[in-house]
């Protein structure tokens, strides 16, 4: 046995195990080897042990955002596979999963299978990419989808663009129900849409700017509920924004169908009139809507109809960015403030404890790609996350370890600084405040 590490003196948060209490965590061979007195004798006894204090802080099932772009293949100039997992890192985050819209799309097994060798060979984190639906994301022909799920694929989808054709869409549901991924969804009814770049409100019209409907996104979710329906296939709706999309979602799922959905912690916390500066990093697809569909989020997240919680990371470089807000992209990065503005949003104002807030961080995401982790069960890999809730930091982009600037909580001040992330027993971040010591 290598030397064992003991994560020691922090409160243990393991809500699929129901478990909230103060106890040591013991890790051997990359592998969790219980809590407290339950982990083996020849475990504690070793006489190395490296130990790890964190009074006062929380130690969780390393977090996991099934929402992140990484850009690589060929978009290295806004992000790469290593500095995306090291932000993920930063941020708390031990497994990502990755979007397809890269140049050229994950649209077949060699491009998967580049994504998987990069993440092993220069990730700080796991990595599991999510495979386009259609090929090129043109919305035309579908991919093989089975040959991509067999490359290391854990789900599939267009996102950047809705697969907008019924059919194609019905197709895909049929194909992966069978194989037990799910098809998510960038909900957008492109023709409703048009050219717009903010939500459409008082908010676009007081501005001059053009703007997109709620129902933009409300109507792909209502026609992607009677598809899944329809075939017993599983959407998950990406970056939910709307009121009305989490009024279908949650009739959908009271008649059983297999719809799962997410949020991003900007739309819990800013509104459209985030855009009144004209600052493009306050732009993104689906863009800041009402308060009224901000609260209705919160909501929707409280009582699990929105059933996990992501990021969207999307960086950009700083050139694409400095621009007027008509021209530039929509986007903005996630991986290193989302904890701290998740805290902020959901616990601090007591809607969710901070049990509840890690289960749609760890548990819930896994169930739904089907992914390792979310707990501390003994023999489980020892994917660690431990964060301070009480400890406050400012948002400094200059600092982000991801290749993106592009933030609009630039100067925030927010709770839950993370002091240690750990995949499968190694540290794969560390900031030098938090001490290790051995007996």
């Amino acid at each position: 046995m290598a030397s064992p590490l003991c994560i020691r003196g922090g409160r243990v948060l393991d809500p699929a195990r129901g478990i909230d209490r103060v106890q040591d965590l013991w890790i051997a061979d990359g592998r969790i080897a219980g809590l407290g007195e339950d982990a083996p004798a020849d475990v504690r006894s070793h006489p190395q042990v490296e130990v790890i204090p964190v009074q006062g802080a929380v130690i969780c099932p390393g977090l996991v955002d099934i929402h992140v772009h990484l850009r690589e293949p060929g978009q290295e100039e806004r992000e790469t596979i290593e500095t995306g997992t090291r932000a993920a890192a930063r941020g708390g985050f031990t497994t990502v999963a990755c979007m397809p819209n890269t140049a050229p799309p994950l649209d077949d097994r060699p491009r998967i299978e580049y994504v998987v060798r990069r993440a092993r060979e220069s990730g700080h984190a796991r990595v599991f990419p999510i495979a386009a639906v259609t090929r090129g994301q043109m919305g035309e022909t579908l991919t093989e989808i089975e040959d991509l799920i067999e490359a290391g694929a854990v789900a599939v989808s267009d996102d950047g663009k809705p697969v907008r054709n019924a059919e194609i869409m019905r197709r895909a549901l049929e194909l992966t129900g069978r194989l037990g991924v799910p098809v998510i969804q960038h909900a957008e009814d492109p023709d409703l849409k048009g050219d717009g770049v903010m939500h459409e409100g008082w908010t676009s019209t007081r501005l001059g700017m053009r703007g997109i409907p709620d129902v933009a996104e409300s109507v792909m979710v209502a026609r992607d509920a009677l598809l899944a329906e329809l075939t017993n296939g599983h959407v998950h709706v990406a970056h939910v924004s709307a009121a009305r999309s989490t009024e279908i979602i949650r009739r959908a799922k009271a008649r059983g169908i297999r719809m799962t959905a997410e949020t991003a912690p900007h739309y819990l916390l800013l509104t459209d009139e985030a855009v009144q500066g004209y600052d493009p990093r306050a732009k993104m697809n689906p863009p800041l809507r009402s308060a009224r569909d901000r609260d209705a989020l919160i909501e929707a997240v409280v009582d699990g109809t929105i059933d996990c919680l992501a990021t969207d990371h999307a960086p950009h470089t700083e050139i694409e960015k400095d621009s007027d807000f008509d021209s530039a992209p929509f986007g903005i990065v996630g991986l290193e403030t989302a904890l701290g503005l998740y805290v902020k949003a959901l616990v601090e104002p007591k809607h969710l404890s901070l049990s509840e807030l890690i289960l749609r961080l760890t548990v819930n995401p896994c169930k739904i790609l089907g992914l390792p982790g979310g707990t501390f069960e003994p023999g489980s890999p020892a994917d660690v996350t431990v964060f301070d809730p009480s400890r406050r930091w400012t948002v400094r982009a200059s600092e982000f370890a991801s290749m993106g600037r592009n933030t609009p909580f630039e100067g925030w001040e927010l709770p839950g600084q993370v002091l240690l992330t750990m995949v499968g027993g190694r540290v794969t971040y560390r900031p030098d405040a938090v001490p290790a010591s051995a007996r």
